[in-house]
């Protein structure tokens, strides 16, 4: 359940990004600008959180990834120019790859092997319901408050939970 709240924020983020940058102001080529950006930088840091793995805890590194992307929500609600549009694409990418990999690798720890199959099946259902219940859930709120800055605060909360359920589902697997 943890996973599926703050990848549930992670896969609104990448789907909404475009939408919100055009409800704040920011032009098509900013926009396509921030989205290559997003691509170039998130491969370096695949690989530097693979490398911090090595020295530090999944779970640390998974809350640090919650925690970056919580706070990219916080700084979303401010955003009105471009370069910050860009800023946040180059945060959304430092985090992007690194808490997929890591959740899925921290998923794959903790669960029996023998039923490794049917666990994964699990996960990849939250994947799959995480894709569209963010998304939901901003536009609803977007739609009711009218500003879809409500909208990104929405997501904020997503995590917020999803950060809670993981470190007490942690607790209980000790």
């Amino acid at each position: 359940m943890a996973f599926f709240f703050y990848i549930d924020g992670v896969y609104t983020i990448i789907e909404m990004a475009t939408s919100y940058g055009k409800d704040v102001g920011i032009s098509d080529n900013n926009l396509l600008f921030a989205l290559l950006l997003t691509q170039v930088v998130a491969f370096p840091f695949a690989l530097m959180f693979g490398k911090l793995s090595k020295k530090y805890k999944t779970k640390d590194l998974i809350n640090v990834s919650i925690i970056g992307y919580f706070l990219i929500t916080l700084f979303a609600l401010q955003l009105d120019k471009a370069w910050e549009f860009w800023l946040l694409a180059v945060c959304v990418a430092m985090f992007q790859g690194a808490i997929q990999a890591l959740s899925r690798s921290y998923f794959a720890k903790i669960i029996p092997k023998e039923k490794s199959s049917e666990y994964f099946g699990f996960f990849d259902i939250f994947g799959k319901g995480a894709s569209f219940t963010g998304a939901f859930l901003m536009g609803l709120t977007t739609q009711i408050s009218g500003n879809s800055k409500t909208g990104v605060a929405s997501i904020a909360i997503m995590f917020i939970i999803g950060y809670f359920m993981f470190n007490c589902a942690v607790k209980m697997n000790r």
